[in-house]
């Protein structure tokens, strides 16, 4: 079986948890003996069985693998979409329907989206997206979780000796790690951020040093190295985030692994997947305050959320049943 791994955005322009899922994907398919490897655009030699595609690619991608006989699986993030209201997705569901009953072209991913062979997502939520807003019958999503590597799934809990909070991720605004940073001096918690910007040049990355104190907003650049991660949040007092929205956080995860306490937004993912196990901001600025105020006098009796983590070697064997189930029905 050969499976080729395309995305749409290279990993040079935005790092993240994308980037991550991909490269570990890759490699934890070729430890199960699948021939997996990345598609190389220029070469017309290439000879796939499965395309799996992270995002939404642009023109007439699936058309063109279906001409090729080559099946073509999309793994997009519903990131924001996944977190809206029951209500809000009713009602873009209903546009959605409605657009597509008139005369007029509809955005180019609605009809990827229903032209994929299969579609794999993290969560519930998402799948659900697919279901109601885009009409993708249920038989044809699988939810898949992430993975975390065995540096985090053998960490445990650390001493939690430091007074600080910690917060890692991208800094950028859909993070909202510039609000965050001045929560925490509202509040007087100190917070250390880990983390780069996809480039210093933009305005959020200067709103965001400006108000690093060294007293309640401490910074370290991203760090590449896994058990100093590791290290780093072993040693923390607990995990903080207060992003707009995500799909499988893999930082709150990977907090969890190492036994702290979470304090999450209060959305749809952060339900699926900790429950009544994390504490949650109100999205209120004026309460947000008095519970990150809360969360931090707290946490030393706090306990992480008891989930089940996943390695990504499994993730490799869900991917891999599913591209041979899609073989199957070719």
């Amino acid at each position: 079986m050969k499976v080729l791994i395309d995305c749409h955005v290279p990993f040079s322009l935005a790092h993240g948890g994308m980037q991550t899922q991909i490269e570990q994907t890759r490699a934890r398919l070729r430890e199960l003996g699948v021939d997996a490897d990345y598609l190389h655009w220029w070469d017309e030699t290439q000879r796939p069985d499965v395309i799996h595609f992270f995002g939404v690619p642009s023109g007439n991608y699936a058309g063109h693998a279906r001409t090729k006989g080559v099946r073509f699986l999309l793994n997009n993030l519903f990131t924001a979409t996944c977190n809206r209201s029951d209500l809000a997705l009713t009602l873009q569901s209903v546009v959605t329907r409605v657009v597509q009953s008139l005369p007029l072209p509809a955005p180019p991913a609605w009809k990827t989206y229903r032209e994929a062979d299969h579609h794999v997502v993290s969560l519930q939520a998402e799948k659900v997206v697919l279901e109601r807003v885009y009409g993708v019958p249920g038989d044809r999503v699988t939810c898949v979780p992430y993975g975390l590597s065995d540096a985090f799934l053998k960490a445990g809990p650390g001493d939690r000796s430091e007074p600080h909070l910690i917060c890692t991720g991208t800094i950028t605004g859909r993070k909202r790690m510039v609000e965050l940073a001045l929560l925490a001096q509202r509040a007087r918690v100190p917070i250390l951020f880990v983390g780069k910007p996809y480039s210093e040049a933009e305005p959020y990355w200067k709103a965001f040093q400006k108000l690093v104190d060294g007293q309640h907003v401490k910074y370290l650049p991203h760090t590449g190295s896994e058990s100093q991660m590791v290290e780093l949040l072993q040693r923390s007092r607990g995990f903080v985030l207060m992003s707009r929205f995500e799909n499988w956080c893999l930082s709150a995860h990977e907090a969890a692994a190492c036994g702290l306490p979470l304090l999450l937004p209060d959305q749809k993912w952060v339900r699926e997947r900790f429950g009544s196990q994390v504490c949650c901001f109100a999205g209120r600025p004026d309460r947000d305050a008095e519970i990150l105020r809360q969360f931090y006098d707290e946490c030393p009796k706090l306990a992480a959320p008891k989930v089940r983590l996943y390695s990504w070697l499994e993730v490799a064997q869900d991917l891999k049943s599913v591209y041979e189930r899609l073989l199957k029905t070719s």
